[in-house]
């Protein structure tokens, strides 16, 4: 009886010998988000902007507009190469997002195509934006008068045509010699883009206005 007991007790002593060895789990790691340097490996990432002979005057006249929410808003670094003739731009240790540099990149170029730096300054805010450009040339082959007297149709009488166009599609158009640029929204672009080919084809102004206010409407109900 005494051997009994004397396993039974040593029995009930193991347990509790072996719960101190049992070790507890690490505590589970907490990460901080990457930053934009260390999303590349601590490298600086860098874009450059052509700037075209006619655009310096503008571009000297706008600089501070340009520089301010580059710099202070997005955090980007941004100067103006003389020798080379472009605008570099280039990331920062505080900048909060690596994308912040792209949607610079696209606010000078969109500044170099011509769009007014309020206009511009929407590529920087919202996402859904982007640029798009086509020449008249990719529409319809037209030269001498005849490709005269197509961009006047696409301006109209003090560029009456072009607002109307801008003003019920809440697009931006740029129409630089024969190239025409577009801002706005991918829905958006293809009915000022639909609009702005049927007038190089040679529809008259009346015919687009009226088509332009049917999609406008159904535009508006949509949303």
């Amino acid at each position: 009886m005494s051997t009994e007991a004397a396993a039974t007790m040593e029995i009930e002593t193991v347990p509790s010998e072996s719960k101190p060895e049992s070790n507890p789990l690490p505590p589970k790691p907490k990460f901080e988000p990457l930053k934009a340097h260390e999303m590349s490996d601590g490298r600086v990432q860098f874009r450059k902007v052509s700037v075209p002979p006619h655009r310096y005057s503008p571009l000297k006249k706008y600089w501070m507009d340009i520089y301010t929410p580059v710099y202070e808003q997005m955090k980007i670094d941004i100067r103006m190469n003389l020798k080379a003739r472009k605008v570099e731009l280039k990331t920062r240790q505080d900048t909060p997002d690596i994308s912040n540099l792209q949607k610079c990149a696209d606010f000078v170029q969109a500044f170099m195509l011509g769009f007014d730096v309020p206009d511009a300054i929407a590529l920087l805010r919202l996402d859904e934006l982007y640029v798009e450009s086509f020449e008249i040339k990719d529409v319809k082959t037209l030269r001498g008068e005849h490709l005269s007297r197509a961009i006047g149709r696409l301006s109209g009488k003090g560029g009456k045509t072009k607002f109307a166009i801008e003003n019920s599609t809440k697009t931006r158009i740029v129409i630089a010699d024969t190239k025409i640029h577009l801002l706005g929204s991918f829905a958006n672009i293809k009915i000022a883009r639909d609009s702005l080919c049927s007038l190089i084809l040679g529809s008259p102004a009346g015919k687009v206005y009226s088509k332009l206010r049917q999609v406008s409407a159904r535009l508006a109900e949509r949303f």
